[in-house]
């Protein structure tokens, strides 16, 4: 019968207590959301939604093609011109996801004959990158820059290093110095996504790079998600012009894709603006997430110390992730529940948003209903 071992893959997932269901939200819901990616408040605000609604109504509901036919917009350049400069980069690119990016980012400077290597802790999107690139591949040790010098060394020739700022699943930051400083060593670019880092990290929520001095010097890219602080969709590669575009020549996931849409372009400009207005939401975002990590730890619970917004706490096993997370959203409280293959380590978590928005109440109330439902 076609497709029947998918059924034997159902089968395992469900003995292994891996099973993945889609969960429709309603538009008022009643949870204490802490499960999202929304880590600046922005993705409902009153000038961040005027901004979608004001696009659409401008420049209609789709981007109708491609970037390179019809799918590039006075706003899109608008909006590529404006988050380069606030990143401190010589030019942006704009993509329909932040998955997208990465993949146009890794492929086309990663290719044949060229060696990346890939921190293990990566996110899915990276790692997709590199085995789609040309390049040969080599994974080295969680943020770990004596193991990319060693990499680098096995090598001559053209190379890359990639690498999240801050990693999506206990929220810790990469050593973005050291790394830069052993690519500078052998020659070697560095790629590296800020999707957690972007309105969180530097000044102003100016992106991990920044942070660590690395914004517009001509040896680091950088990718972001515009779905994340931004509270909006689609996906940035930053760099020096040359390799903007390079990629707008070489990408396939920029060539071949239709544009980002009129509205969720207008909603990530009108979110840039407000941020470049109100930079303290970047430092109100650490400051949530350090009082969560704080109260956990306190409560006895295994929280992992956030270097952005993620806060992480760690689960006896993928099945008691389920439980926890589920008994939160009984009480109120939406959390995220990252378990295998999700998780490069094999050790299930509940995946906590620090939200610029969130008050001190709820905070506690948070903190209160994890504690009361722990396995």
């Amino acid at each position: 019968m076609a497709f029947g071992w998918i059924d034997d893959q159902a089968e395992a997932r469900r003995r292994a207590g891996l099973v993945r269901t889609l969960r429709p939200r309603p538009a008022d819901s009643p949870l204490l959301d802490l499960a999202s990616n929304d880590y600046l408040g922005l993705a409902h605000h009153p000038e961040v939604v005027e901004g979608a609604a004001g696009a659409a109504r401008t420049w209609g509901g789709g981007s109708t093609g491609s970037r390179l036919v019809t799918g590039t917009t006075e706003l899109h350049t608008r909006l590529e011109r404006e988050l380069a400069a606030f990143c401190g980069f010589e030019a942006a690119l704009v993509f329909s996801s932040g998955y997208a990016a990465n993949l146009a980012a890794v492929t086309v400077l990663g290719p044949h004959g060229s060696l990346i290597v890939s921190d293990a802790g990566n996110h899915a999107s990276l790692i997709d990158g590199c085995r789609l690139a040309r390049g040969a591949r080599q994974v080295v040790g969680h943020a770990d820059p004596e193991a990319v010098r060693k990499a680098l060394g096995t090598h001559e020739g053209e190379a890359i290093v990639v690498s999240d700022t801050v990693f999506s699943v206990d929220g810790d930051a990469a050593p973005l110095a050291e790394l830069a400083a052993a690519c500078r060593e052998h020659g070697a670019g560095l790629v590296v996504d800020d999707a957690h880092g972007l309105g969180v990290l530097g000044d102003g929520g100016r992106g991990a790079p920044y942070a660590a001095g690395l914004a517009g010097v001509a040896d680091v890219v950088v990718t972001a998600t515009l779905s994340k602080s931004l509270g909006s969709q689609g996906g940035v590669v930053l760099g020096p012009a040359r390799v903007i575009d390079h990629l707008v020549n070489a990408a396939r996931t920029f060539i071949f894709d239709t544009g980002l849409a009129p509205a969720a372009a207008g909603a990530a400009l009108a979110a840039l603006r407000l941020l470049v207005r109100e930079p303290e939401r970047a430092a109100r975002a650490r400051d949530v997430a350090a009082e969560l990590h704080a109260r956990l730890t306190a409560a006895g619970l295994d929280a992992v110390r956030p270097d952005a917004a993620v806060v992480s706490v760690r689960a006896p096993s993928p099945a008691q992730a389920v439980r926890w997370a589920a008994d939160c959203r009984t009480a109120g409280l939406a959390v995220g529940c990252f378990r295998p293959p999700s998780v490069p380590d094999g050790i299930s978590r509940l995946r906590l948003t620090a939200r610029a928005d969130l008050s001190g109440a709820e905070i506690e109330r948070a903190v209160r209903v994890i504690g009361e439902t722990r396995p």
